[in-house]
């Protein structure tokens, strides 16, 4: 079994870096004017990975803040996970080809199927497929619409199709700094067979190894944000609880 993975999280919102409570643009934080600089403090801390997100191609449905993503790529010695706005093969191919690691796939797969399916085949484990659930129904455009299709089903479904890695983000967790959903990510794992980066929630050191200790049920990783932001604990500090495991 490899090692549990700590995702630190980067929100970009008018190139600016911001956090949202449970996905509401209405309630945002700036915490940072360059993503960049955000990203560099967190592989200078150790950080083998960064999670970022293009708020604005989430909502807009196209990759906005592209550049800053590729800067962070091709400058710092750090993986690269991006979501937001990705709906076309000419995105993926731009991402990956400038060092990007892994682009997420989440509306697309409710309002692309045929896209998303069509790009597993090609890209394997360099797609993730980013299922935001509300109350269990997966949410999509920047979590602005919630549909009709059980996380669980959706995620069984593309499973089949190729999909190798799967995050899971807890809409009503998300920025509350209340706890992870651990239940809701072991089952998304236990439906698809695969690996889940769990999101969402994560307040302290006792969250984190919580879900660290459910490796062996399918959670792979955790991405943590707004923890980070507010100081409940730093990278270096997760990095040794999850590695004492």
């Amino acid at each position: 079994m490899s090692a549990f993975t700590l995702y630190p999280a980067i929100d970009i919102r008018n190139g600016k870096c911001v956090r949202l409570i449970q996905g509401d643009y209405a309630k945002e934080t700036i915490y940072g004017d360059s993503p960049f600089e955000m990203a560099s403090s967190f592989v200078g801390e150790g950080a083998e990975w960064i999670h970022l997100v293009d708020l604005d191609g989430a909502k807009e449905g196209k990759t906005v803040n592209h550049s800053q993503v590729i800067k962070i790529a091709k400058q710092l010695k750090v993986k690269v996970q991006i979501g937001g706005g990705i709906r076309t093969e000419k995105d993926i191919e731009d991402y990956l080809s400038q060092g990007i690691e892994r682009v997420i796939l989440g509306s697309a797969t409710i309002s692309n199927p045929v896209f998303v399916k069509k790009v597993l085949k090609i890209y394997g484990s360099h797609i993730a497929i980013g299922l935001d659930a509300r109350n269990g129904f997966v949410s999509t455009e920047g979590w602005l619409k919630t549909s009709t299709v059980k996380a669980e089903e959706l995620g069984f479904e593309l499973a089949n199709e190729g999909a190798e890695v799967f995050i899971f983000t807890d809409i009503e967790t998300d920025g509350m700094l209340s706890g992870p959903n651990v239940n809701r990510t072991v089952e998304l794992a236990k439906a698809t067979g695969k690996q889940v980066i769990a999101s969402g929630g994560i307040s302290c050191l006792a969250d984190l190894e919580k879900l660290a200790n459910r490796q062996s049920d399918g959670i792979s990783g955790a991405i943590v944000g707004k923890a980070f932001y507010t100081k409940q604990f730093t990278i270096k500090e997760a990095l040794e609880r999850i590695n004492s495991k």
